[in-house]
């Protein structure tokens, strides 16, 4: 499907000039074991962990940059855009945030204070090297008859903490582009209730410029039909979609084989068809949509692995095992060559 050789391989954020930014979430073992390739191919980073909460503020009196400053300084190395994950979340947040001493919970206005001390820390310390923040992660529930997730933040804050955040983020860095990210975001359940949330921060007057889609997709799932219509929703009003954990499994969710130590031909074969028609459709929304960011770099690592089924791999990434460019790469380069 394409020139492999390592001297005829495009740049896969340079098929991309002109429409969208191509971001890698990293760590800080990726950046070294695969270091050459996402300078090679990307023009964007996000941190994978190494920016939540609980891996730079573990407890009250104590930040721990050190790998997300590794991340910062590689980026920057290597003229990278940067986006940071994220400031709040009901997960990888440290339980004192929570609890007084003696641990109970902590008062609402103590709660918020700490966010907005955390936020003014983490956001200023990396104010030349991030460009946009995913402020607010996954508020928004599966179930079909509630709206927000039951978590700490919202049985000791109320819902109002999802404001505040934006405000404090805001605050301590004007000029950072504000997103509200979430997964599930095409399924059309969900993705009502994220508008109906963003449309509120917006009416309050909320800073707030932008959604993520996380784009935890799969071969078959969500069909495209609801990916165009979440992007035509989220659009509407008026604010910036970007594509935040972009990769491709190729099973099913509810699929739970353990049988697979490669990936099969149709497997990989698909898996370029998939790619070629999201790129397709996405290209169709470059008015709107500013990045597109992987949730990793090439099939030697990925979160998908041990996920959802312990023990098996999976292979969702443009690029192999051995950092090589796969099918689904040329699919996604070689639709330049279409148009």
């Amino acid at each position: 499907m394409g020139n492999s050789a390592n001297g005829n391989v495009p740049k896969l954020y340079e098929a991309f000039k002109g429409f969208f930014d191509i971001g890698a979430a990293v760590n800080s073992r990726t950046i070294i074991q695969a270091g050459d390739l996402i300078a090679n191919h990307y023009n964007s980073l996000t941190a994978e962990n190494e920016m939540k909460f609980v891996s730079v503020h573990p407890a009250e009196d104590t930040y721990t940059f050190e790998e997300a400053d590794k991340i910062a300084a590689f980026a920057s190395k290597n003229g990278m855009k940067m986006r940071g994950h994220t400031l709040v979340w009901h997960n990888q947040t440290s339980d004192w945030l929570f609890q007084e001493d003696d641990g109970s919970p902590v008062s609402r206005d103590k709660l918020l204070a700490r966010l907005k001390s955390h936020i003014e820390t983490v956001v200023n310390r990396y104010k030349e090297d991030i460009y946009a923040w995913d402020v607010v992660n996954e508020v928004i529930t599966d179930e079909e008859s509630v709206a927000l997730r039951s978590t700490k933040w919202l049985d000791i804050a109320g819902p109002s903490y999802i404001a505040k955040a934006f405000e404090y983020a805001h605050e301590a860095d004007p000029k950072a582009l504000l997103f509200y990210n979430d997964y599930n975001e095409s399924n059309p359940l969900k993705r009502d209730k994220i508008y109906n949330l963003v449309k509120s921060l917006l009416d309050q007057g909320v800073p707030i410029h932008g959604v993520g889609l996380q784009a935890h997709w799969n071969l078959y799932d969500p069909g495209l039909n609801d990916i165009r219509a979440a992007i035509e929703k989220y659009a509407s009003l008026g604010l910036r979609l970007q594509l935040t954990e972009l990769d491709v499994s190729v099973f099913r969710f509810d699929d739970k084989r353990e049988d697979l130590v490669a990936p099969t031909e149709e497997m990989m074969e698909n898996q370029a068809g998939r790619y070629e028609s999201l790129f397709n459709l996405l290209r169709e929304y470059r008015d709107s949509i500013d990045a597109v960011t992987f949730w990793g770099a090439a099939d030697d690592y990925t979160w998908l692995n041990d996920f959802p089924v312990r023990g098996r791999k999976n292979w969702p990434f443009l690029f192999d095992e051995n950092h090589k460019p796969k099918d689904s790469f040329w699919s996604v380069v070689n639709q330049n060559s279409k148009r």
